[in-house]
């Protein structure tokens, strides 16, 4: 039994890496291959395989879509990484904002704050906040929640499914990146790399004055 268990187990493994090569390679048709520039900290296994993923570092640019050009709504559903049911489709009608991050990446954690203090100021307007990622594994992203007092949850997108998804509304190009939802579902504005806190409010408020 003990064997048959190990093999199983490394099947899945096998599995999981195989979906997240495939997501890899459809990525770096697209993007320069680069890693998160200015990182002082030598990248664990996990962040290296993001950085070879295609994941480029961003300037902060924002581009906005008008409401005729929003698109379809993106859906991203699973679980966080304390293992908590996440579907932002039960947040329909309310202005979501989804960060795309990692432990590793500097503006990820010099962000982490900004949208921390955005998540508990905007809570009473509706205003959802949903990490998504696709590298840590749980330990390392709680641990991450913890230190920044992270109040909002993340998607562990094991299956980097939620990145797929995204990919198919708005090239994410960076990371991190950050997208905000209307209240039907549909991109209204992107942020590639780290988030200005006072261009992101700006951003929100524009949406939840539409």
């Amino acid at each position: 039994m003990t064997g048959s268990g190990t093999r199983a187990r490394g099947r899945r493994s096998t599995a999981v890496v195989l979906r997240r090569a495939v997501l890899g390679a459809a990525v770096v048709g697209v993007l320069l291959l680069s890693g998160c520039a200015g990182d002082p900290v030598a990248p664990s296994a996990s962040s290296t395989d993001e950085v070879s993923s295609g994941y480029v570092s961003g300037d902060g640019s924002v581009e906005t879509w008008p409401a005729p050009d929003r698109g379809e709504p993106v859906e991203l559903a699973g679980a966080s990484f304390d293992e908590q049911p996440v579907d932002i489709g039960h947040w329909r009608a309310d202005v979501v904002v989804v960060n795309f991050w990692y432990a590793a990446c500097p503006p990820c954690r010099k962000e982490a704050p900004d949208l921390a203090a955005v998540s508990a100021d905007y809570a009473d307007d509706g205003v959802h906040l949903l990490g998504v990622n696709h590298t840590d594994d749980p330990g390392t992203a709680l641990a991450f929640e913890r230190r920044f007092e992270i109040p909002y949850p993340t998607l562990n997108d094991v299956d980097a499914s939620g990145v797929a998804a995204m990919q198919g509304a708005v090239p994410l190009q960076a990371m991190p990146t950050t997208v905000v939802l209307d209240g039907e579902g549909r991109v209204v504005a992107r942020i590639l790399g780290l988030a200005d806190p006072s261009v992101l409010r700006a951003l929100i408020d524009d949406v939840l004055a539409e």
